[in-house]
């Protein structure tokens, strides 16, 4: 197998992927960022500085944790949740965010600004602003605003502005075009915290690079739990960050498997789903070519999912690159679904995942009862399901809590 962490090129592709597709205001920003990103890699006190602020200040190394009841339950597969959802601000999003804003200090840029659709990237991005005391901008569709409640909530308590976006849908691509529009207007002084793996050229790289710890951590804990490697790696994919953040050490292994879920929503019908690999095509959207829910004429379909943060048209990247030579397995899980896993392994675990995780949730109750008691599956746990209780509640006990 070719050596698939060299990528992407110098250019930013990952195969016939990736690349830079924006307005030519941002491409010397981008290119400093680049730059400065090389030189960081470069630095061992860049890395000694992330390494401290990831152990004191986020909690890394998070823990593997064998789920042993759902194991049980399930008759199959051990199940293993590799606990993101116990990080700071509950979510794996916070490797990135920190990560970042080292880079935005090194530019000698104090305003920070995000998107956000579930919010976590939101809260993390704010975090690490509060933190280091720059001027935060969070970018938010009014929808996720509503359903997200609790976390814009969290974001003004940091200090962030919210602005709240209401064009087209009112989710997370929407908030992605109001950031970038900012970004354009006050690129100079502004550092524009991208919060998955997708965009333009060098965010997809910079993303996966500052979530690698996840599978780095994981790939050394099962090694030293069963002595072995895992039969098989789950993860949701929206944009992307926290399953390549899982899948990217292990890509070299072949006899690992991995299978990213997408937002089926209500099922594969246009316009009532998130799953970019069900009936997508090639097309570029928002810096970037890769895989997305598109017409005819390249217009971008309406979406839908549960999950606020698997709520958008395209996929990171990187991901369409391992789906085109087949080296990552891609599927989808619907609303209900999703639901119905949320609820088992609060119930079973104690464990409320986040309803963007329950996807992943939801597909390893599929495959883990068929495969040997003796195999073993990692399953990235990337968010912590506070955020969600009044939205699953709506859905799964008829009931409105107003937060």
């Amino acid at each position: 197998m070719a050596d698939l962490t060299t990528l992407p090129d110098a250019h930013g592709h990952f195969g016939r992927f990736g690349g830079m597709f924006v307005p030519e205001t941002l491409m010397f920003a981008l290119k400093e960022l680049a730059d400065e990103y090389d030189r960081a890699k470069a630095d061992p006190a860049f890395q000694a500085e992330l390494d401290r602020l990831l152990g004191e200040y986020v909690g890394r190394p998070t823990p593997l944790y064998l789920a042993e009841r759902w194991t049980e339950k399930m008759g199959g597969a051990k199940v293993y949740l590799k606990r993101e959802d116990l990080l700071h601000t509950g979510a794996h999003k916070i490797n990135n965010a920190l990560g970042q804003i080292l880079l935005a200090k090194r530019l000698g840029k104090q305003r920070i600004i995000a998107e956000t659709g579930a919010g976590q990237h939101g809260v993390a991005t704010a975090t690490v602003a509060a933190r280091f005391g720059c001027e935060c901008v969070i970018y938010m569709g009014a929808e996720d605003m509503r359903r997200q409640a609790l976390n814009v909530a969290r974001m003004r308590f940091l200090g962030a502005e919210v602005r709240a976006v209401t064009a087209g849908q009112a989710t997370l691509k929407e908030a992605v075009n109001e950031a970038m529009r900012d970004w354009v207007t006050n690129v100079r002084t502004t550092h524009y915290i991208l919060g998955s793996a997708l965009g333009s050229h060098p965010f997809p790289m910079i993303v996966r690079d500052f979530h690698r710890v996840i599978g780095v951590e994981a790939r050394r804990q099962v090694l030293e739990r069963e002595g072995r490697l895992p039969e098989l790696l789950v993860a949701c994919v929206g944009g992307g960050s926290n399953a390549i953040g899982l899948f990217h050490a292990f890509l070299g292994d072949e006899g690992v498997r991995m299978i990213g879920v997408e937002a089926g929503g209500d099922g594969i019908t246009e316009g009532r789903h998130a799953a970019r690999f069900q009936g997508g095509r090639l097309g570029v959207l928002q810096g970037t070519k890769t895989w997305l829910l598109a017409d005819g004429d390249g217009q971008i379909q309406l979406t839908h999912s549960v999950s606020a943060g698997l709520d958008y048209a395209a996929v990171g990247p990187e991901h369409a690159y391992y789906q085109d030579i087949g080296r990552i397995e891609y599927t989808y899980a619907t609303d209900s679904e999703a639901l119905e896993a949320f609820q088992e392994l609060a119930q079973v675990e104690g464990i409320i995942p986040a309803l963007e995780t329950a996807h992943a949730i939801a597909h390893v109750r599929k495959v883990a009862p068929a495969m040997p008691k003796e195999s073993a599956i990692v399953v990235n746990l990337s968010g912590r399901g506070d955020k969600d209780v009044a939205e699953a509640s709506r859905h799964i006990l008829g009931e409105t809590i107003k937060l």
